[in-house]
């Protein structure tokens, strides 16, 4: 039996294969999702339902019955995402089938004592814009990222030090004052539902994806659902102890991943070094081949390399891809990184793929809009009443 609760993706991961490739027929939507047939009939069955999915012409055949391909109504419905950082927001609309319609950065500040109406304005100010158009599918919800905990995406209560939130309301503010259904999640855990429905998680149901940035974050799928934990704060790799006597991280706890690996860290890090360089001068000196700063890169490799050996060796993955603004340095981090995660990988997953994904600030909003995306298939209830709100809009607005 096929789980219906929020975390499972693959009903949307059909909805975003067929707005990524186009339409297919059952049988290729089967294998390239690696889904049973008869998987494939009821959930497009119930697609169809939703007034999701519609079939499209004949596909030829070599002999036998020609196939039914199946195609999106993309205008059945879109979403907000809102990407929230320690100094900007990022939105994006998208669309039932992935098509991004708009995005937009408005400036912010988390500190602020009207945070959350400035968070809640903004919002607003982009969904007038974006439904301006009578012609643009109904808005069905809004989805927020966040980077830090939060106890449940219904709920939205958030626990973000880098914002300096703590027990803050975030979804049952915003859900005031827009009066539309609000989703709010860890913004990896986004991300990781983003990257099942648009990345190259799509063919895999079992992978993590690891962020590196100004901090150090981690989602888990297992079995197509992403993995919260008791509290909703799975993937705090940041937080992995790797020496009790090391540097104080931000939590307040010392010898942190993030505190070595981190933006802080690596800066610190270089400074040791008599190295004094923002981040981007420091890999623009690292790629120039600077000795001192090829050496802040490639001990966070190392160090980073043996972490990410030791999550990969307790959840087994098919693939981990790695993600954030970090990624533009790579290269600098590459061959420390690989050795040091080879040599400590269990054996018999020696030959894991790592996959690094070019950084794009959307693509952190489009996790966002993807938590609502996947809310109308959430028949056990997980998403509580947000989700069936999210489901009224839909069936509302299509036959």
């Amino acid at each position: 039996m096929v789980s219906t609760d929020r975390g499972d993706l693959t009903r949307t991961a059909i909805l975003a294969l067929l707005g990524t490739v186009g339409p297919l027929s059952r049988s290729e939507i089967a294998r390239r999702l690696d889904l049973s047939p008869a998987t494939v009939t009821q959930l497009t069955r119930e697609l169809m339902g939703h007034g999701m999915l519609e079939e499209l012409d004949l596909k030829p055949s070599r002999g036998g019955r020609p196939a039914v391909r199946l195609g999106l109504v993309g205008s059945a419905g879109r979403a907000l995402g809102v990407k929230v950082t320690a100094d900007h927001l990022v939105l994006v609309d998208v669309r039932l089938d992935g098509e991004v319609l708009g995005s937009w950065e408005r400036p912010f500040d988390p500190s602020a004592p009207d945070a959350l109406d400035a968070l809640a304005g903004a919002i607003s100010s982009v969904v007038a814009e974006s439904s301006a158009d009578e012609r643009t599918p109904p808005l069905l919800g809004i989805g927020v990222g966040v980077p830090g905990s939060v106890d449940d995406q219904a709920a939205g209560t958030v626990n973000a030090p880098t914002l300096g939130w703590r027990a803050m309301a975030v979804g049952d503010w915003l859900r005031r004052r827009l009066e539309l259904p609000v989703l709010v999640e860890n913004d990896v855990n986004a991300l990781a539902a983003a990257e099942r429905l648009y990345g190259r998680g799509r063919t895999h149901r079992d992978f993590l994806v690891v962020t590196i940035g100004r901090g150090v974050g981690a989602a888990i799928v297992a079995d197509g659902r992403v993995y919260r934990g008791a509290r909703g704060g799975a993937g705090e790799f940041g937080h992995l102890p790797v020496d009790p006597g090391g540097p104080v991280c931000g939590c307040g706890a010392r010898g942190c991943l993030e505190a070595y690996v981190g933006a802080a860290g690596l800066l610190a890090s270089a400074r040791a070094r008599n190295v004094h360089l923002d981040l981007p001068a420091l890999g623009r000196a690292a790629a120039g081949g600077d000795a001192g700063a090829r050496e802040v890169f490639a001990e966070a490799g190392a160090i980073l390399g043996r972490a990410t050996a030791g999550l990969i060796n307790v959840v087994d993955p098919e693939v981990v891809v790695v993600l954030g603004e970090g990624t533009a340095d790579w290269p600098l981090w590459r061959a420390s990184f690989d050795a040091a995660l080879r040599a400590q990988l269990y054996p018999g997953r020696r030959d894991i793929s790592v996959e690094v994904e070019s950084w794009d600030d959307t693509s952190w909003a489009q996790g966002a809009a993807a938590l609502v995306l996947a809310t109308p298939f959430d028949a056990a209830g997980a998403a509580g009443e947000q989700g069936r709100l999210v489901r009224a809009r839909l069936i509302g607005a299509t036959p």
